[in-house]
């Protein structure tokens, strides 16, 4: 809800920086001249906003929080890079997000609704959906793609390239080297596929039909037989058009600059 814009005396604002209605600032934060911070967003305390960074609407942003400094990258010499962030999202303290390098295409893409926690880091080129939950002390590094409704636990590190699809899920402390395939668990260090995430199905109201199906793709796609290739085509025939589990054969067939990470027991990506 919007209402009158509240900044506190002790805040710095740089000329230029655009704010929307409502927007609440509170004591020692920093905003820099090509900001731009949706409505009714809050900055609680010790907050620096800085670089060609946009945040949407109702954005909450916790103390000591660093967003939009230069890339954590040596090859980053001064472009004009972006970092962009959906509306609804909560960043936590001591959260960091860099902007994108001229290397990849020069922006970092955050969705709506995300969630931030404590000293979670997201690194230049990352490419977030939305819905996603990122817990404390998590690492994305460069160019990670992460589909909507991830969740990522506490400590977990994900490697520069890697690719974790919708509605996968992450586990604490986790080392992801491998791109993890959309309704994927992945857990360990370094991460294996330890099956799909059938409780996070399960709260997003998937029915018990689609969940079979969903495991009986996965059971095909691991088999022994064959290699990652043919296994994926038999299923594409035997499943036809079935929309869950062609979003998982469709993340394979996109690829990326990782392997696609498997049960531990299971088949390389071959």
């Amino acid at each position: 809800m919007s209402g009158q814009m509240v900044i506190h005396p002790t805040a710095v604002v740089e000329k230029g920086a655009k704010l929307g209605p409502g927007v609440r600032i509170g004591p020692l934060c920093h905003i820099g001249p090509h900001v731009e911070l949706g409505e009714s967003s809050r900055l609680y305390s010790h907050v620096v906003l800085t670089g060609r960074t946009t945040i949407g609407a109702r954005a909450k942003i916790f103390p000591f929080a660093s967003i939009g400094h230069e890339p954590q990258d040596l090859k980053y010499s001064g472009e004009a890079t972006s970092l962009t962030i959906g509306a609804d999202c909560i960043i936590r303290e001591g959260v960091t997000m860099n902007p994108g390098t001229a290397q990849d295409s020069a922006q970092t893409v955050v969705g709506d609704h995300c969630v931030f926690l404590a000293n979670s880091h997201v690194a230049h080129d990352c490419r977030i959906g939305s819905n996603v939950i990122l817990s404390n002390n998590v690492m994305l590094a460069g160019h990670c793609v992460i589909g909507d409704f991830v969740i990522i636990g506490g400590g977990a590190g994900v490697h520069q390239f890697v690719r974790i699809g919708p509605h996968a899920f992450v586990g604490g402390l986790s080392g992801v080297e491998n791109d993890v395939i959309p309704y994927g668990m992945a857990l360990g260090n370094r991460a294996h596929l330890a099956g799909l995430n059938i409780v996070g199905l399960r709260r997003r109201a998937f029915t018990r039909d689609q969940i079979h199906d969903l495991r009986r793709a996965y059971r095909l796609l691991f088999a022994n037989e064959g290699t990652l290739k043919e296994r994926v085509g038999d299923i594409a025939e035997e499943f036809g058009k079935h929309p869950i589990v062609h979003e998982i054969l469709d993340f394979i067939r996109e690829g990326g600059d990782r392997a696609i990470c498997t049960p531990r027991d299971g088949p390389g990506a071959s």
